[in-house]
């Protein structure tokens, strides 16, 4: 692995359990102390109440106080940008400047490993344009059936590592980046997650204003480019279910790595064993084993049956069965 370690952006508003968490958790990677972390705390909204402000202040305390990294450099915003402002401005002004990042939220808990394995894969596929991020939550196709590491169509925004020339790419023009997918059915498909996520539907939210992504929009980056994301198995992050998130309050905590991982270069390409662990993972129907829910297996057993045998006989198999 490279001596240059990446730069480190944390992205903070008004969550000091949260933020807390991270950089406890960022902190245990022995790389952390040699590495060195911008955080950018966004700034207050119209009208915050003295409960939302006092939790502005103390997340802003607690980045003040960090300690144990190599240089820990601090962005108060004075207004709020919201998120997806705050990460594509952040993300550019530090990929700039050093060439690579690595980008955390604030509601994510690290493996220890995490720091390890971000900073090999960006070294390890700094040159192959086929790459362009290096994932980390892998919910969707962990244990012995999968290897190691693998790659899919589709980034990851809960902890994640590109580069200044693939980020120069990023796009937030929405009507082009539709135009671009609907002029193209089989990219269309692939940023779907073929077919197993309608992502058009909030590529198309993002444009009348209803939701404010810059994940949804780099995904259609990606896509459009050919770009591959790189997964580690098991995960490197979890995801921190709660109620105060902006655009999202699902708990995604897959296992995470314990150990230190044996890294090696693989081939740029998809596994279909992956891909199909991949695809029910995003439907909703897979767990983080890449298998089949049981309530679905259920449902799709019975459809099956249903076509097959009088529907007296299939009453009476799904009581005995139920």
């Amino acid at each position: 692995m490279s001596k240059i370690l990446a730069p480190i952006v944390l992205f903070t508003y008004n969550r000091p359990l949260h933020t807390q968490q991270i950089l406890n958790s960022l902190a245990e990677n022995l790389e952390a102390k040699d590495s060195i972390l911008y955080i950018f705390c966004d700034g207050t909204k119209e009208n915050v109440d003295a409960d939302g402000l006092f939790k502005i202040n103390k997340v802003r305390d607690i980045c003040k106080n960090e300690n144990r990294f190599k240089k820990v450099i601090i962005t108060y915003q004075n207004k709020n940008k919201g998120l997806a402002n705050s990460i594509i401005d952040g993300v550019t002004q530090v990929v700039n400047s050093y060439g690579k990042v690595i980008v955390l939220e604030d509601d994510l808990i690290l493996s220890k490993f995490f720091l390890s394995y971000m900073n090999d894969a960006l070294d390890r596929y700094e040159t192959n344009l086929s790459v362009g991020q290096i994932g980390s939550c892998n919910f969707f196709a962990c244990g012995k059936k999968y290897p190691n590491y693998f790659f899919v169509p589709l980034p990851d925004c809960l902890g994640w590592a590109t580069w200044k020339d693939r980020w120069r790419f990023f796009n937030s023009n929405v009507d082009e980046l539709k135009e671009k997918l609907e002029n193209n059915e089989s990219k269309k498909n692939i940023f779907n997650a073929y077919g197993s996520y309608n992502f058009t539907e909030m590529l198309e939210q993002q444009k009348e204003g209803k939701v404010d992504s810059w994940a949804i929009r780099w995904q259609a980056v990606c896509v459009l480019n050919g770009w591959l994301t790189l997964y580690p198995n098991p995960s490197m992050t979890n995801h921190i279910e709660s109620e105060e998130a902006t655009h999202a309050n699902l708990n995604i905590i897959p296992p995470i790595s314990i150990k230190k991982p044996n890294f090696n270069t693989i081939d740029v390409n998809e596994i279909d064993l992956v891909i199909k662990a991949f695809k029910l993972g995003y439907s909703g129907k897979g767990n983080y084993f890449g298998k089949e829910k049981r309530k679905y297996k259920k449902e799709r057993i019975k459809k099956i049956v249903k076509l097959f045998i009088p529907p007296i006989v299939f009453v009476l198999w799904r009581k005995i069965f139920k």
